[in-house]
């Protein structure tokens, strides 16, 4: 597939790919926006999805009862029905939890295009201290779990959320699940998802679905190169938040990293010094300049950082770790540092090595390493 086919694709992921938080940080923007007008707001999520399905569980749809929407749970097959139903909601009527399969060809009824099933939980949007917790610790780049009732009926809609380091308790879905549901949230958070699971009492089954919200990932980028310029669109469209540090302010002129979340003119060191590295983020050096790469490299290697990328020949590197060695770091340690930088994909340009690079990067963030290098 040639490159430009490529970056086509990675950029027709992004929203497939974009994290709960992001998503719900554009959602709660416009929400903001409504409330701000004395709109009432009612939200549909998926919950579950079976088959084939427009869109992800997680996917959102707000709505005003003035007929303004953002975000999409069907991209545009239920989205009248369910603005429907959420008007009924809004005055006063329970959650509602419906189900939409495929519709049959040539009909009206309200359905599916696919071959899946979705259901779709309706309600008013949360302002309560579940969703005022839920969006400081999204504001905050803190991670939390959201547990919401759908079944049985009299409990739907009801809230339980863990926020912040502490995964501190806040509402409750009914005060003899509450412990067994806090162990199901801390599981999905630690597998960072969006699922159904199901809790037996003495008369009934409970449905609760679980959704996590983690901080982003984020990527520090030395050197305003060419690799870079692509490293940052690739990094932005798959979810990483990205910082471009570039001390010689001539590289950053112009409009090429615009891509970039943040560009800054600071030494690495500063930046990285204040910016609490841990398994969240991914220091990348593509300046081939040891004043940058060798302390850059150092306070990667002295924190939690998940991945420590360097651009340059085995020569160059093996300079690179002698300089590291005299500062104290063993052999074991600087094997952390992927240097040839990217998978082996074949490719020379500068684009090339970009997508070998966050490729790289990608199977990082899911344990693929290679173990050799």
């Amino acid at each position: 597939m040639p490159l430009q086919e490529v970056a086509s694709a990675v950029a027709g992921l992004r929203l497939a790919r974009l994290r709960a938080t992001e998503a719900m940080k554009e959602l709660l923007k416009q929400i903001d926006a409504w409330k701000t007008s004395g709109e009432q707001i009612a939200l549909a999520t998926v919950v579950h999805i079976h088959g084939s399905a427009p869109r992800p569980e997680g996917a959102r749809l707000a709505m005003t009862r003035g007929g303004e929407m953002i975000g999409s749970v069907s991209g545009g097959c239920v989205e009248g029905d369910v603005y429907e139903r959420a008007l009924r909601v809004l005055d006063g009527e329970a959650p509602a939890l419906v189900e939409y399969g495929p519709a049959e060809p040539d009909s009206f009824e309200v359905g599916l295009s696919c071959d899946g099933e979705i259901e779709v939980l309706i309600e008013p949007h949360d302002d309560g201290e579940v969703g005022q917790a839920l969006r400081e610790a999204i504001e905050t780049g803190e991670a939390a779990v959201l547990a919401v009732a759908l079944d049985p009926e009299a409990q739907r809609g009801r809230r339980l959320a863990l926020v912040g380091k502490e995964l501190r308790r806040v509402g409750s879905i009914a005060a003899d699940l509450d412990d067994a549901i806090v162990e199901q949230a801390r599981e999905v958070l630690e597998a960072g998802t969006r699922t159904i699971r199901s809790i037996e009492s003495a008369s009934e089954t409970h449905r609760i679905f679980y959704e996590a919200f983690l901080p982003p990932q984020r990527l520090f980028i030395v050197g305003a190169t060419h690799t870079a310029e692509t490293v940052c669109r690739f990094a932005r469209e798959l979810g990483f938040e990205v910082c471009l540090i570039e001390p010689r302010t001539a590289f950053t002129r112009g409009d090429r990293f615009e891509a970039a979340h943040e560009i800054t003119s600071e030494w690495p060191v500063d930046v990285l010094d204040g910016a609490r590295l841990g398994d969240d983020a991914y220091v990348l050096t593509l300046t081939h300049d040891p004043k940058f790469d060798i302390p850059t490299l150092e306070r990667a290697l002295r924190s939690d950082v998940r991945y420590i990328g360097a651009l340059g020949s085995r020569r160059t590197h093996e300079k690179r770790k002698q300089a590291l060695r005299e500062l104290g770091f063993g052999d074991d340690e600087l094997a952390r540092i992927h240097t040839p930088v990217g998978l082996d994909l074949g490719g020379r340009s500068p684009q090339e090595i970009a997508l070998a690079i966050v490729a790289e990067m990608v199977a990082t963030r899911y344990g693929r390493e290679r173990t050799t290098r």
